[in-house]
């Protein structure tokens, strides 16, 4: 089975950090050349010195603030500037917590922008060069809201559909051209977010009762690690996979009630 990814160039966002710096790390002992994309500078150095370049690879970064999809599209450009990317994960930070009914309308919107539209910019950024390479694995690091929407999470759920719904259609217009797109949705994962949860419903209950009743409710009876997730990701980007597309893949430990 071919996984290797030497000479291949990777743009991973929210790489400074959980499931994205996870991914980068595991796609560049797989020989990747991986371009880091954060809002925070030193974050980004710091991740940097953490990706391996024993097969010769040359990793680089790129500063840009998904808040402000100018400032992404701006950082995409440059990239593909300078190299022909063939990887590309998608992955930002969830929108905060809430029942759908105390949404506002500018929260969708900036879920929108930040997610759906960010993503889009990025696509059409990378497109010409997978064309042109034969080439092309797109992957976007959702949620398994996009399978059951989860409670108090009203926006997340309504964008993560969308961007999954986006994906979909993409895949459908690009494969003729050896691109795939597919979505990878984790689940309880160790990260800052799930502690940041776990701190959330600690404010009812003991924090190890809390944290005992999330690891009941997954069949493995474990929250998953960063990663567990990188590496569905990293098989996804490979030449492994390359007649899988269009799809939406839990890792989750089986907490996921759908099939």
């Amino acid at each position: 089975m071919n996984l290797s990814l030497l000479n291949k160039n990777a743009v991973i966002c929210g790489s400074t950090q959980g499931i994205g710096l996870a991914t980068a790390i595991i796609l560049a002992r797989l020989g990747a050349n991986c371009i880091l994309i954060a809002r925070n500078e030193d974050s980004l150095i710091t991740a940097l010195k953490e990706l391996p370049v024993t097969q010769g690879q040359q990793h680089a970064y790129e500063v840009a603030d998904f808040s402000v999809p100018a400032s992404v599209d701006t950082g995409i450009q440059r990239i593909v500037s300078q190299h022909a990317v063939e990887i590309l994960i998608n992955n930002s930070g969830g929108p905060k917590p809430g029942p759908v009914t105390a949404a506002l309308s500018t929260d969708f919107e900036q879920a929108f922008s930040q997610h759906l539209i960010c993503n889009h910019l990025l696509v059409n950024a990378v497109l010409p060069g997978m064309k042109k390479a034969g080439y092309g694995r797109i992957i976007n690091i959702i949620s398994t809201s996009v399978k059951t929407p989860l409670p108090n999470l009203g926006v997340s759920n309504t964008i993560r559909a969308a961007v999954a719904s986006w994906a979909k259609t993409l895949a459908n217009e690009v494969g003729q051209y050896n691109i795939t797109v597919n979505n990878v949705l984790p689940g309880l994962t160790q990260t800052m977010r799930y502690t940041k949860l776990l701190d959330s419903l600690s404010t009812t209950t003991n924090k190890a009762e809390a944290e005992q009743a999330l690891k009941d409710s997954v069949p493995m009876k474990r929250i998953g690690t960063p990663e567990e997730i990188g590496n569905v990701i990293a098989f996804l980007a490979s030449p492994a996979a390359a007649y899988v597309t269009g799809t939406s893949i839990p890792v989750d430990g089986g907490r996921t009630p759908s099939i």
